[in-house]
């Protein structure tokens, strides 16, 4: 019999790659280097060399990546910086963490992420950053938003917790990394994250070295060297174990990419005929690596369906299911009178993101598809 359909298959990846791994840690245990080690150094290079970057810098997770580069970026009180309003809550979080003020935006109703229009239409004589979430695996539309932060002299942070390893084409035709084109980019290496480590960490990437150079300092404390400390920074580190374990992984990154790639044809395969289901989009000027693969129902059946899966032991997740917006931590950030946001407000409605990890299998995932044809058609 198949295995159980989990949302993540973390145990049966490991088993492939465990004898690698097992290898890489015993290394670090014997060198005793548990904190800011030559593992760390080793897989910030090769992170470097993968994206196509000058600078990668590891820490402690993805929330820590995203407020040391708006802390870096010397932002100040009161400055506003775009962000979509259908995302996880880190990404706005570190903005009100900064008392920076988020200016939550409508996301493109297919593709989950910002449109340039709607970017462009929300800057102030306020606004200093713009943070696009590569949402679920796919970039969001970014030559025109860099064109956007350009004219407007405007920093990019891009959140990339969920897309390493995507692309996205250029107008001059060159093919990118997600996560190296803006002034920094940001992962997180959450194990359930298409590279994951087996614990929490999270890297910022750049190509401007004085940024780089703040950034190494706002991590550590705000060190120049040890024990001078030229600014207020945190600590924030990716230790040894956790580097030496994605050193492993990065090597399988594009492959297991292609499984989930190859995964979601066949969930695509086997939805097309289901008339309630709208599958996933791809945009024509990115790859799609499907952090999730993420569907949309009709709202007055989706809950109804995630009970169901859950009755025939198949998990399905809720990403997100309120509107940033209406979170009660951003009840004092946001306009008094804010309209809701038509294309997130429905979302929150209407997705349901299905099991997708890189050990699925053609009949785990027809199993899904039966289960969802014989809830819509019982």
């Amino acid at each position: 019999m198949d295995r159980p359909i989990q949302m993540v298959d973390l145990k049966t990846q490991y088993q492939h790659i465990s004898s690698h791994v097992d290898e890489a840690i015993q290394e670090v245990l014997s060198s005793a280097q548990y904190v800011r080690g030559p593992q760390v150094a080793k897989f910030e290079k090769e992170l470097a060399t993968y994206l196509g970057v000058e600078h990668v810098i590891g820490c402690a997770n993805g929330t820590d990546a995203l407020q040391i580069s708006l802390m870096a970026l010397d932002l100040v009180p009161g400055d506003e910086v775009i962000v979509p309003s259908f995302t996880f809550i880190a990404t706005a979080e570190v903005i009100g963490l900064l008392q920076l003020t988020p200016v939550m935006i409508d996301v493109d109703p297919s593709t989950f992420n910002l449109r340039p229009a709607d970017v462009e239409a929300a800057i102030t004589s306020k606004t200093k950053a713009i943070v696009p979430v590569h949402l679920f695996g796919q970039t969001a539309d970014m030559q025109p938003i860099l064109d956007i932060a350009a004219t407007h002299n405007i920093a990019v942070v891009e959140d990339n917790a969920q897309s390493m390893g995507a692309t996205y084409k250029m107008a001059d035709g060159t093919t990118v990394k997600a996560g190296s084109m803006g002034d920094t980019g940001c992962t997180s290496f959450f194990p359930a994250k298409n590279l994951g480590c087996y614990g929490d960490g999270g890297a910022i990437f750049t190509n401007d070295a004085d940024l780089a150079d703040k950034i190494r300092m706002v991590a550590n404390h705000g060190q120049s060297r040890m024990y001078y400390h030229d600014r207020i920074g945190v600590n924030s580190r990716l230790d040894s174990i956790q580097a030496a374990i994605l050193s492993v992984k990065l090597k399988h990154l594009d492959a297991y990419n292609a499984a989930r790639q190859k995964a979601a044809k066949t969930y695509d395969s086997f939805l097309a005929n289901i008339e309630q289901v709208v599958t996933p989009a791809r945009a024509s000027y990115a790859s799609h690596v499907f952090h999730q693969y993420t569907i949309q129902v009709p709202a007055e059946e989706r809950d109804a369906l995630k009970a169901y899966l859950a009755s025939q032991q198949i998990p399905a997740n809720i990403y997100y299911p309120v509107p940033m917006y209406e979170q009660k931590a951003f009840a004092s950030h946001r306009p008094t009178k804010m309209e809701p946001l038509v294309h997130t407000a429905s979302l929150c409605q209407r997705v349901l993101s299905l099991p997708m990890h890189t050990e699925l299998s053609a009949d785990q995932i027809s199993r899904v598809c039966q289960a969802i044809n014989l809830f819509f058609n019982k």
